[in-house]
């Protein structure tokens, strides 16, 4: 899944401090360091967006002239501006006991700013603002921090404010330790397990290791891995590192360089492991501890080269880089391909409203603020329909790719990413292809490095009619049917070798939809003894099991913050009844129950699909005595990882052990993980499990902690690329006893066509025709204007320079 284990260096593009000129070592080096040189060439063509912005308004019959609209309230969650954070991190380097350095000037034993981002306010503050007459919560900022210049590094969360609109004021700003949304109470500090992991680990280590067997490697593969610009190996491994019996120990692996510009680099394992211990930040105090090879374990390097140099000993084939890997069109051309497609079209343009500044979005009876976090990525809040909350809070907490196979690397992966962080690596969507052409695209901004980085377009927003309708009927005498059109926000995220896809979309029925895709490439292992854990899909290749899965919260507020939790199973029964003459019948019937405590909140969906949770509120009837709410239901993938008491977690990811989790809200639970969960598994940031006491759950503010996902065992059909068809989950969240009736009546977007005896005597349109939007379409085939494509927009936040941006778009892999 991701490229390298714990070589992160500094872990990000948000925790990059710099650059190697020689070749990598480390496939991942590239997005997990910064750039400390701005290259002249990157600046050339400047020009600048705002940090959410939008093409502008075109009048024109396809055009994207949305209504641009004013929000009722300020968006509480949107993101520092420019200004602040830039007087954040000049305060901050003004405080001297964080003795801070540049990141650009930062070494592996100084202090750095990793991330500089607002602070989510307490969900009690918020309501007070939002519906009562209270004033918008003080605004503070999240700011985390890298201590190396010590022994024993670690990161550690601080809470700097409160923050005027103006930026700081030294008067009354103030920091401390952040530990209130934690569960581990120790100043907001977590070890460091990276913290040489730039220079230190590979020159002084990983490349020395390599050196001794450099005769072997040339050998089988005509190639070292020594750290020089000619090197044709690469050398990386497990994530998380263990952590066990109070040791720090690493497998390594060594991989195959790319050959040109493809990303092919986890399709090309070699087989060959091994293990040290890097307990400590003396190099002189780490051991190495043996070499695996084709099943067997040597115990030292002399061991290995003993059996080698044995006549008969079994030497692995390398996997090569070929077409195979590549994602460029390949193979005879399908009939009639070359023709354009179907594409869809907006004839009227945009039917949605978008404060940018604000943002906050509303289309037909929904409406929703727009948050974006260095985490998580993209989230949604105060999520309205028809004028009433549903949900405050929606969005990604953490995703799990947890692996499988019989060497060290496979079984000991599992990649919590977080820690590389969504919100960097959502990179500029591809018109046409991501997204409509006809969206409106927004942009992200994330801090890194003393700078502002914003990816253009990296959202996109967008009307869709499906290929199905939302209603239809016939009879005799008619036909009816309704298009089914929807309204979704969606950002893709590249997070190492995997690309996910997030949607949320909304229907004209109320339901709201959470879709997650998957493609990239996939990490694979080598063939050889694998065979219980996967496929062989190429020559020397085996794809390596995995289980994806991504935690999800969703706090629901029906019709008020007092909710319940209602679960109603469809089970088979024998049973007699007053007109059966006494014979039993095989039936089934509705059980119905509510989850009243945390003690019975950790759930699975039941067999058969017959089971229904839905969050009502018992103070809310509709007109036949029913409690209204929403339903939860799994369209597709609602998964929970299949490892039980996983030894690479411990207890860093105990979200993923069930599919739908229910707790109390608390505003000192706002997450279900922590992006360090992975430097101390055993005692991390954030467990999860310590989230259930036994609270009552019944009339009381609850939260929803979901997960989707995927069991990839990957197959031939994933080469190059996995596909986003097949790797895909999804939840739905539905109106239960919540309306009236169903009120996709209300479109005109729907036809009647009464018919008999072979004639048509009304068609009924409702009106459509006499719409604003209605209008003749030129079209011409071709595709969006992809020459325009960007990447990202940097401003320099210390010293603050707004009026001098610049293009950088940094590499991923």
């Amino acid at each position: 899944m991701r490229l390298s284990s714990s070589l992160l260096f500094v872990s990000s593009i948000i925790y990059a401090n710099g650059v190697l000129s020689a070749p990598s070592p480390d496939p991942k080096a590239a997005w997990v360091r910064q750039g400390r040189a701005r290259k002249a060439a990157s600046k050339n063509g400047r020009r600048w967006l705002n940090e959410t912005s939008t093409p502008p308004a075109v009048s024109s019959c396809s055009g994207n002239n949305y209504t641009r609209i004013t929000a009722p309230k300020a968006n509480v969650w949107g993101g520092l501006t420019d200004v602040e954070a830039a007087s954040v991190t000049k305060w901050m380097f003004a405080q001297p006991e964080f003795n801070l350095t540049l990141s650009d000037d930062a070494g592996e034993w100084d202090n750095t700013i990793l991330l500089v981002e607002l602070m989510h306010p307490n969900k009690t503050d918020v309501l007070y603002y939002l519906d009562g007459a209270g004033p918008a919560p003080p605004r503070y900022a999240h700011v985390v921090l890298d201590h190396r210049a010590c022994e024993d590094p670690y990161y550690e969360d601080i809470l700097v404010g409160p923050i005027d609109p103006s930026g700081v004021n030294n008067g009354t700003t103030r920091w401390e330790p952040l530990e209130y949304p934690y569960t581990r109470k120790t100043a907001g500090r977590v070890r460091n397990l990276d913290a040489d992991a730039d220079d230190t680990l590979y020159s002084q280590w990983i490349y020395k290791i390599s050196a001794t067997i450099s005769d072997i490697t040339l050998d089988l593969w005509g190639g070292t891995a020594l750290g020089h610009d000619n090197d044709t190996l690469s050398i990386w491994g497990i994530d998380p590192l263990w952590q066990d019996d109070g040791r720090v120990i690493r497998w390594d692996a060594f991989w195959s360089n790319s050959v040109d510009n493809f990303d092919t680099q986890t399709l090309l394992p070699l087989g060959l492991y091994f293990r040290s211990d890097v307990t400590g930040r003396d190099p002189s105090q780490w051991k190495f501890e043996g070499w695996y090879y084709n099943g067997i374990f040597y115990d030292t390097t002399e061991a290995f080269k003993n059996a080698y140099y044995t006549p008969g000993f079994a030497k692995l084939e390398a996997n090569v880089e070929g077409d195979w890997a590549r994602t460029d069109q390949n193979g005879p051309v399908i009939p009639l391909d070359t023709t354009p497609p179907p594409v869809s079209i907006a004839p009227s343009g945009a039917r949605f409203s978008v404060d940018v500044e604000k943002k906050w979005v509303k289309w037909m009876d929904f409406e929703f603020f727009v948050g974006y976090q260095r985490d998580t990525g993209l989230s949604l809040w105060d999520i309205r329909y028809k004028g009433e909350r549903v949900l405050y809070e929606l969005g990604l907490q953490e995703a799990l790719a947890h692996y499988a196979g019989q060497d060290p690397l496979q079984s000991g992966t599992a990649y919590l990413d977080t820690y590389y962080g969504f919100g960097p690596y959502a990179f500029q969507l591809v018109k046409g292809y991501d997204c409509p052409a006809y969206a409106t695209y927004l942009n992200t901004s994330f801090y890194v490095a003393e700078t502002t980085h914003t990816h253009l377009e990296s959202l996109c927003l967008f009307e869709y009619t499906a290929d199905y309708p939302l209603q239809r009927h016939s009879t005799s005498n008619y036909v009816s049917a309704t298009k089914n059109t929807y309204f979704t926000i969606r950002s893709v995220s590249t997070v190492g070798n995997y690309d996910y896809m997030f949607s949320y979309s909304f229907y004209m029925d109320g339901s709201i939809n959470v879709e997650v895709r998957a493609s990239g490439y996939i990490q694979s292992a080598y063939y050889a003894n694998n065979d219980e854990y996967g496929y062989k899909i190429h020559d020397n290749l085996s794809g390596s099991m995995h289980d994806h899965v991504l935690n999800f919260k969703a706090d629901f507020d029906i019709l008020g913050t007092n909710n319940t939790v209602a679960v109603v199973n469809q089970v088979p029964i024998s049973t007699t009844y007053p007109w059966s003459n006494g014979k039993a019948r095989n039936t089934m019937k509705l059980e119905k129950s509510y989850i009243e405590s945390e003690d019975q909140s950790r759930l699975f969906w039941g067999p058969n699909s017959a089971t229904q949770y839905s969050v009502i509120n018992k103070d809310a009837v509709n007109q036949y005595g029913e409690y209204k709410g929403y339903r939860i239901s799994p369209s597709l993938g609602a998964i929970h990882l299949t490892v039980e008491e996983s030894s690479n977690l411990a207890n860093a990811a105990r979200w993923a052990t069930h599919d739908l989790q229910i707790t109390r809200q608390h505003d000192t639970e706002p997450r279900a993980a922590h992006a360090y969960n992975n430097q101390d598994v055993h005692n991390p940031p954030i467990n999860f499990n310590t989230f259930f006491n036994s609270e009552n759950l019944t009339q009381t503010d609850l939260v929803l902690w979901l997960n989707l996902g995927m069991h990839h065992i990957p197959h031939t059909g994933d080469l190059p690329n996995t596909v986003f068809s097949t790797a895909h989950a999804g939840l739905s969240f539905s109106p239960l006893n919540y309306l009236e009736g169903d009120p996709s009546r209300q479109t005109v977007n729907q036809v009647r066509i009464d018919y008999g005896d072979g004639n048509v005597s009304a068609v009924e349109t409702f009106g459509q025709e006499q719409g604003s939007g209605s209008c003749a379409v030129e079209y011409t085939p071709v595709e969006a204007d992809l020459w325009d494509y960007k990447g990202d927009v940097v401003v320099r936040k210390f010293p603050f320079d707004p009026n001098e941006p610049f293009y950088e778009t940094d590499s991923i892999v």
